[in-house]
């Protein structure tokens, strides 16, 4: 695989698309970037509209396309095609439509980007990471999710609120499905080395309604503005970002499954070391045994979408 073009591609350019795409331009990582989707007339405003703006940003060459040949030799996929969410729906209710657009897309990534690494946004996360998985053929840790890095992102923003910490020292995971059956670990979340249940401001009543409102999140966002995507755009470019850099950092990520605590068969979040061959290892999370039972919860949740 060659590491020299920093050649991102974004499948599928709504709000979410082109959050992210915008996001990736702020890092200076990305030398080109490619805007795939079903119509390059569509698509030529958001080219211009980015170019228009690199005479304060980073250069990098943008390409709107409908043409597959142009993701070759992408080092990284981000793939956010399918249908949005919408007031009232959960993310498990776009299974069925988003499978599908993902079975007509992923055969042409595969032949034209066979080397990339493919990040899936597009929901339900879990559940189109595992099908890619299981069609592609590639290693589990060349296709994977963004899973609850945002989840995570906006738990620690709700601890801090009451911690009245910056929420980068904050060290509290939400794991298992970016959905309704996510989890927080709080048993082994900690803050400079001190365990969080520690801290003079701790309470678990605080950090239940934390992780609450972090669950809750997207209905109210979708409610009020009708969709999300500033955050899951700051998550892609930060995950794009340390996959480009070869940065082994750890994220929680949606990954296919093979006896994590005894579950495989399914993909959904647990911590991942991501470097620039996508993920390269998963961590076992210390849980307690009300977190192994959410995780079981989580598990057999997703197997009945498989």
């Amino acid at each position: 695989m060659k590491f020299d073009t920093n050649k991102v591609t974004i499948v599928g350019c709504g709000k979410v698309g082109m959050t992210a795409a915008f996001s990736l331009l702020y890092t200076g990582l990305v030398n080109e970037l490619i805007l795939f989707g079903r119509s390059k007339a569509k698509l030529m405003g958001e080219q211009l509209d980015l170019e228009h703006a690199l005479s304060y940003l980073p250069h990098a060459k943008v390409t709107a396309s409908e043409n597959w040949a142009d993701i070759a030799e992408s080092d990284v996929i981000v793939y956010s095609a399918g249908a949005a969410q919408k007031p009232g729906q959960t993310r498990l209710d776009l299974v069925e439509g988003n499978v599908k657009i993902l079975e007509t897309m992923l055969p042409n990534i595969i032949r034209h980007a066979p080397n990339a690494v493919l990040l899936i946004v597009a929901n339900p996360v879990d559940i189109l990471t595992y099908k890619a998985y299981q069609l592609s053929g590639w290693p589990k840790g060349r296709i994977f999710g963004s899973g609850t890095s945002l989840d995570t992102a906006r738990f620690r923003y709700h601890l801090s609120e009451f911690l009245h910490l910056n929420p980068q020292s904050i060290h509290a995971y939400i794991l298992g499905e970016h959905g309704d059956n996510s989890f927080p670990v709080i048993s082994s979340a900690s803050v400079g080395g001190q365990a969080l249940s520690n801290m003079d401001n701790f309470s678990e009543e605080q950090a239940l309604k934390a992780y609450t409102k972090s669950r809750d999140a997207a209905y109210k966002i979708i409610e009020t503005k009708g969709a999300t995507y500033y955050g899951i755009g700051a998550v892609v470019a930060h995950i794009v970002s340390k996959i480009l850099r070869d940065a082994r950092t750890v994220l929680p990520l949606s990954i296919p499954l093979h006896q994590y605590h005894g579950h495989s068969g399914v993909a959904l979040s647990v911590p991942c070391v991501l470097g620039r061959v996508g993920v390269q290892e998963t961590l076992q999370a210390k849980l307690d045994w009300k977190e192994k039972q959410q995780l079981e919860k989580a598990v057999t949740t997703l197997k009945q979408y498989l």
